[in-house]
């Protein structure tokens, strides 16, 4: 069972039922019951960090989310959930997020119109990241945000996205991923990257 985290902010039915049509079991929840008892977690979101952490911490879910990963549990965030994974963002001052991953959540700059929405291209640079396998390395997904993530170690992103800068637009580390773009809302390609997770052994 894969336990879909609810906690107010995310595109959930629509992540559920692409994770389903790919053959997963999954279930929106927001106990720690839930998570105890799921082979993988999917943190999704749409919004910013702060109001979102104090909905996790609220619902005394973020020592729970440590813990499963911590105990290896294969987990991927989507948008606001790949950037909840860093240690802090800009996003109305010093937010601090789980710190699972080291680094910061950064605006892009002024020129640049925001939110970058709509399709762009994933350039994969991490070739041996299962949640990329067999995804082509130029090819283009959905995209709505303000904010990107910088990792401090370089090795971790999986694939970049080009918007004025070249940012970090998927992440791969050991069982915990990220994607900065919607998979749910990029049409076949999205729906390999969420088998590929579903495949991922436990």
């Amino acid at each position: 069972m894969i336990a879909i985290i609810d906690y107010g902010m995310g595109n959930l039915r629509s992540v559920q039922k692409a994770l389903e049509s790919v053959g997963a079991t999954a279930t929106i929840t927001q106990k720690v019951s839930d998570l105890k008892r799921a082979d993988k977690i999917v943190l999704p979101g749409v919004g910013a960090m702060q109001p979102a952490m104090k909905r996790l911490s609220a619902l005394k879910l973020i020592e729970p989310i440590k813990k499963a990963i911590q105990e290896g549990k294969p987990f991927l965030g989507i948008c606001l959930g790949l950037q909840l994974l860093f240690e802090t963002s800009q996003e109305g001052g010093a937010v601090k997020g789980l710190g699972i991953i080291k680094g910061k959540v950064k605006k892009f700059k002024s020129s640049l119109k925001v939110p970058h929405m709509g399709w762009n291209q994933l350039n994969v640079v991490q070739t041996k990241c299962p949640l990329l396998n067999n995804i082509k390395k130029d090819t283009n997904v959905y995209f709505c945000h303000s904010y990107f993530v910088a990792p401090k170690e370089k090795k971790i992103i999986a694939a970049t996205t080009d918007y004025g800068i070249e940012f970090a637009s998927a992440i791969c580390r050991d069982n915990v991923f990220g994607v900065q773009f919607h998979p749910e809302k990029s049409q076949l390609l999205g729906l390999k990257i969420l088998e590929n997770f579903v495949r991922i052994k436990t």
